[in-house]
């Protein structure tokens, strides 16, 4: 079906929405003035995705708080882009409609790579095709961080002592590593000095919760490394759901406040940084809203919707 952008003030048809920082508040929920300007949007014709480096079960809360799972009109699909882009899921099933997988003998040089390093890489599946979430690789401790993500989200989890005995990897999307920010900063640099332009490769703050029970009882910062096939951005994913849906990229808008975010900010027609935001993504937006403290998404949904925007 082709799309025919209804008759409104906005200039936009399709607001690509992060996650953390971003839709969800500090204290990790989604705040009524949110949810009420995401339902004003889809109800004036707008197409809202949820685009977020988080797995699709992990993305629970924010699916059922704003109705993600539920198609537009005239449509058979929910789609949602998750895994930092590396997937396209349908929230209404949760089947994967595209994915970016990484080579197997990619993953196993990553996996090889933290083996030496005494590092235990943390392996996301496309759950839909695997039938599990994560797979975790014992050549070192599970950091603290991980253990507590793993005990919050409801996530399969597998583990295995050498990549050579992964079930499935053909269905590998991420490589990644949670811990303290020194710790990650030292496996980042050596990941990228091995790998370098082989993978598409970024790290930043973790979403942890109570910090000091994340963090194994010590008030640390803990940063995520993620690791993925060379083509996988939010923007990838984005631009070709667009393409696919007739959506043209002057009608395309977007909210975002981390590292993996720059690149759908950058490409979309309209970026949108978060007051919270960081520095790189505030250097490329077009426009700046509040904090996700002080409901940044409501504001900028409501500037976007009556065309000030």
């Amino acid at each position: 079906m082709c799309y025919r952008p209804s008759v409104s003030a906005r200039k936009y048809d399709l607001l690509a929405l992060d996650l953390d920082g971003t839709l969800f508040a500090p204290d990790g929920r989604v705040t009524e003035a949110n949810v009420a300007a995401v339902r004003r949007a889809r109800d004036d014709g707008m197409t809202v995705v949820l685009c977020t480096g988080r797995g699709f079960v992990e993305s629970g809360s924010a699916v059922r708080a704003v109705d993600a799972h539920r198609p537009a009109a005239g449509r058979e699909i929910a789609p949602m882009i998750t895994a930092g882009g590396a997937m396209v899921v349908d929230a209404a099933s949760g089947r994967t409609i595209h994915r970016w997988a990484m080579g197997r003998e990619l993953v196993a040089g990553l996996c090889d790579h933290f083996a030496r390093a005494g590092r235990a890489p943390i392996i996301l599946k496309d759950r839909d095709a695997a039938g599990f979430d994560y797979l975790v690789v014992n050549s070192g401790p599970i950091e603290a961080p991980t253990q507590w993500w793993f005990q919050v989200m409801d996530v399969e989890v597998r583990f295995i002592d050498h990549i050579e005995h992964d079930p499935h990897p053909e269905h590998t999307v991420r490589v990644g590593f949670a811990a303290v920010t020194e710790t990650m900063r030292s496996l980042a640099k050596s990941v990228r000095a091995e790998f370098g332009e082989r993978t598409m490769m970024q790290h930043f703050a973790a979403v942890s919760g109570n910090s000091h029970e994340a963090h194994g009882g010590k008030d640390e910062a803990v940063h995520l490394l993620e690791v993925f096939d060379p083509q996988v951005s939010k923007w990838t994913a984005i631009h070709r759901l667009a393409l696919e849906m007739g959506i043209a990229r002057d009608r395309i808008a977007a909210i975002g406040d981390e590292v993996n975010d720059v690149a759908m900010i950058e490409g979309a027609a309209l970026g949108v940084a978060m007051g919270n935001a960081v520095d790189e993504v505030k250097a490329v937006a077009a426009r700046h809203t509040e904090s996700n403290a002080e409901d940044g998404v409501a504001r900028a949904i409501e500037r976007i919707l009556s065309g000030e925007w």
